[in-house]
């Protein structure tokens, strides 16, 4: 009975993510309360499940709250803006620089973690230049979505914060070991977007008459512009100094200092008081970015209820007890492997909240109990799902993306999704050579 109880949450809740009619805090809030009442557990027992839920994640909403905001202030000086736009002006003319640029871009404009602003601000800079030299827009967010799905593995982007409130790892140790990961698929995307750039040039000269080496357009100085209000925001004259705090926040990050969410505190700290002196001032930029980082947090926080619930009841563990009896027994300790090999494709059918929080948690019991490290599991199915992030429809970033390049979805997955579950394959293979699980 419990198993078929907890069935039914997870499928319910699952669904629910799907459909995307309400925000992932409510059915993740709801639908495990209703499972936990259903299965005889009353008020004090669910607090306590609750309580034990909500203690595993606190750190990682607390990252989350500081983290968004630290980069969204980043991203109001300016800091990333010289960099993309001196890209731009750079591979005018060329296609495959202009390819190659636009992977770098990409990966770049990600390290705030945010598929929104990576697509706001890489997409109105690149659309003109593509059009201009008669290069397929699909192949700009294709690369766009590529170098994003890399970075997004940073601790701040979202999965692996969603992991972690699985697992109760620390998000910073999780992310290490895939630095090594992240710096291979960066090789292997300048790589790939070479080869892409090479055969749209032969396309466009095809299509013109013109000689490989001939395709080159004349090209104008338009780049994505700004508004008043932007640029009014924008500190030119302390770059180096937001530069210099930036990497610093990334190397305590790494070398692990201090906490990620105390360090995102302090970063956050510093970069007001660098940029935005007065209380006024300050208050503005915390209150522009503060949707964002409430909705993440709120989400994390409502992710480790339904956890504490799920774990306290017991229902995870019936369901991979059960779920062992039915696997034919060579596939039980290996079924993380074949998720994640096939996770990408899976990002057409779920959800991130969906993966996270309805399929890694059943995963996990069901392989932890043939001794497979939770770490192990997380990095199976982050790294086989997470470079299909923004070829989702449940991605809102994508919608953002397409309609602001003025794409069809249909066209965008026929044209990306065989590069991209190529590309996440490749990358799946690296990590399983390098001993990841």
């Amino acid at each position: 009975m419990l198993t078929l109880i907890g069935l039914l949450t997870i499928c319910s809740l699952v669904v629910l993510l799907l459909i995307g009619r309400m925000s992932p805090v409510l059915p993740l809030i709801v639908v495990p309360l209703l499972g936990a009442l259903a299965a005889g557990f009353g008020p004090e027992a669910i607090s306590g499940f609750f309580t034990d839920g909500i203690g595993r994640v606190m750190a990682i909403a607390t990252m989350f709250v500081f983290a968004i905001t630290f980069f969204g202030v980043l991203q109001d000086t300016g800091l990333f803006r010289p960099l993309i736009n001196g890209m731009v002006r750079l591979t005018r003319g060329n296609v495959i620089a202009v390819t190659v640029a636009t992977a770098v871009i990409g990966m770049l404009a990600h390290l705030d973690g945010a598929g929104a602003t990576t697509f706001l601000l890489t997409i109105p800079a690149l659309l003109p230049l593509y059009k201009q030299l008669r290069m397929s827009p699909y192949l700009m967010l294709l690369l766009l979505a590529l170098g994003a799905g890399i970075f997004n593995m940073l601790p701040w982007a979202g999965p692996l914060g969603r992991a972690a409130a699985v697992t109760g790892i620390d998000v910073t140790e999780l992310w290490r070991p895939l630095i090594a990961v992240q710096a291979i698929g960066v090789v292997l995307l300048i790589a790939l977007a070479a080869l892409l750039g090479w055969r749209e040039q032969r396309r466009i000269a095809a299509g013109t008459g013109l000689a490989d080496n001939e395709v080159l357009v004349e090209t104008s100085n338009a780049l994505g512009e700004i508004s008043d209000e932007e640029r009014a925001l924008e500190r030119p004259t302390r770059l180096w100094l937001n530069a210099g705090l930036f990497v610093l926040v990334l190397v305590a990050l790494f070398t692990g200092l201090l906490p990620a969410g105390y360090i995102f505190m302090i970063g956050l700290s510093l970069a007001l008081l660098l940029n935005y002196p007065g209380g006024k001032a300050q208050m503005q930029r915390i209150a522009a970015h503060s949707p964002a980082a409430l909705s993440m947090g709120m989400i994390i926080l409502a992710a480790g209820s339904m956890l504490g619930i799920l774990t306290g009841t017991g229902m995870l563990t019936s369901i991979a007890q059960d779920l062992v009896q039915v696997l034919p027994a060579p596939l039980v300790g290996q079924l993380h492997i074949v998720l994640g090999l096939f996770g990408l494709p899976m990002e057409l059918m779920l959800s991130t909240d969906a993966y996270y929080f309805g399929l890694l948690p059943v995963t996990l019991e069901v392989v932890g109990n043939q001794g497979v490290d939770a770490a192990s599991v997380v990095y199976a199915l982050t790294i086989g799902n997470i470079i299909g992030t923004f070829i989702s429809p449940f991605s809102p970033a994508l919608w953002l993306a397409l309609g602001l390049a003025g794409l069809d979805l249909g066209r965008h997955i026929r044209y990306s999704l065989w590069w991209m579950w190529g590309f996440s394959l490749v990358l799946f293979g690296a990590a399983w050579a390098m001993g990841l699980f």
